[in-house]
């Protein structure tokens, strides 16, 4: 007979970092593999001890497979805030669960794990230990070993928060339509997506130009973001990347990804760009003649974000996710200034500090509806709309904010 849900509790041990991302990433897990995450679990803001109601073990070890954001988890047996507590408790687990530990040829361990003081022996607490999370792949993946990288090369373990909050799973396709030196990719495929990716920049897709080592001048034959897949061992994920223009997606109206991932340009190491010709075409014309040649122009933020929306919108299979960084100016911003479209829900939006004055938030948006022609314009008619625009002087107010942190630091420095 299946026990009470209330007694299917696990206790996961997470990591101290990326407080932000811990909770979307365990609710994406869960809905990934079966479970559902409920009002009675118990998640204590920023300790590092959560207790979870997990419908099996078999759902708590596929979670621990997939998780930057825990390091453990353990079948709860008891808990209390005294031994007397805890004693009392453990009296109530029922002992059919017990007995295959019980019998004396069984062995165990004790782990001691402390948040903000120190336990004595005497206070150890046994559990059971069924899995540790995948912490290990941010040593393993680290940029600072990978053979291809850029100015702006994606941290290993946020790589892999973003697939786990894009559910990212096996057979899945996945796409970055800014792929730079491809490590969404990479992340993507070590789950066993299919991925692909576009980009604008010529030379970055073809590991041509100048490197980003230090004491390395120029890209050698094969940094290319083939080669990092390679590297890893999963070339066989790789689809391709193509130069192409985000703003102008060359893409047949169809539902193609199971999610995307992408960490647009902000302007401030990486220009935004789109392309373009200063010169109107004549009417009548319907395309460029074949001796012109696009230029570079500037793609303002908010036009980049609603196009990134659009072509999420019409591409996604439904229940797609979108998975994308947003850059803000920290003073200025609200929840009204987060890109909106009725095809797309929000289900996460997670803080990363830039500097003082900056950051980052992390954006996760689930496909709940068919894309429509009339859906293409609808952020025109937004409230969140104006606001937003707001956002198209991010690089001016970035550099502002690092101009007057420069001039108070002189001041104070020649007092």
């Amino acid at each position: 007979m299946a026990l009470p849900a209330s007694l299917n509790r696990y206790l996961l041990l997470m990591a101290q970092e990326h407080l932000e991302f811990r909770l979307p990433e365990i609710k994406s897990l869960l809905s990934l593999f079966g479970g559902q995450f409920t009002s009675t679990q118990e998640t204590y803001g920023k300790s590092p001890f959560w207790i979870l109601s997990i419908p099996s073990e078999d759902i708590a070890r596929n979670l621990m497979k997939r998780t930057v954001c825990a390091k453990s988890v353990f079948e709860l047996w008891g808990h209390g805030k005294s031994p007397e507590e805890l004693y009392s408790s453990l009296k109530k687990y029922p002992v059919e669960k017990m007995v295959p530990f019980l019998h004396p040829n069984s062995t165990y361990k004790i782990k001691i794990h402390t948040f903000n003081k120190t336990l004595t022996q005497e206070e150890k607490i046994k559990r059971i230990d069924i899995a540790d999370g995948q912490r290990e792949l941010i040593e393993s993946y680290s940029v600072k070993k990978r053979h291809f990288i850029g100015n702006t090369s994606m941290d290993a373990g946020l790589s892999f928060i973003m697939a786990n909050h894009g559910k990212v799973k096996e057979n899945d396709i996945v796409f970055d339509p800014f792929v730079g030196t491809g490590g969404l990719l990479i992340a993507s495929a070590h789950f066993g997506a299919y991925v692909y990716g576009t980009d604008i920049d010529y030379n970055t897709i073809h590991g041509l130009g100048k490197a980003s080592r230090k004491n390395q001048k120029w890209r050698g034959p094969d940094e290319n973001i083939r080669a990092n897949l390679r590297q890893y061992g999963l070339e066989k994920y790789y689809l391709d990347v193509l130069v192409s223009d985000a703003s102008k997606p060359s893409w047949r109206k169809s539902t193609y990804f199971d999610a995307i991932i992408t960490d647009p340009p902000y302007g401030i190491r990486e220009s935004t760009r789109r392309t373009g010709s200063q010169k109107d075409i004549p009417k009548g014309i319907e395309k460029c003649p074949e001796s012109h040649v696009p230029v570079s122009l500037s793609y303002h933020l908010s036009d980049m974000f609603f196009d990134l929306l659009n072509f999420a919108a019409e591409t996604l299979v439904l229940g797609g996710r979108l998975v994308y960084w947003l850059p803000v100016y920290t003073p200025e911003y609200t929840e009204e200034m987060v890109p909106w479209h009725p095809c797309l829900k929000l289900i996460s939006n997670c803080e990363q500090k830039l500097s003082s004055h900056t950051s980052r938030r992390l954006i996760t948006m689930e496909k709940v509806k068919q894309f429509e022609n009339q859906d293409q314009y609808s952020h025109l008619l937004s409230d969140r709309f104006l606001p937003y625009q707001g956002h198209n002087s991010f690089r001016e107010k970035y550099f502002s904010g690092v101009t007057k942190r420069i001039a108070k630091e002189e001041k104070c420095s020649h007092e």
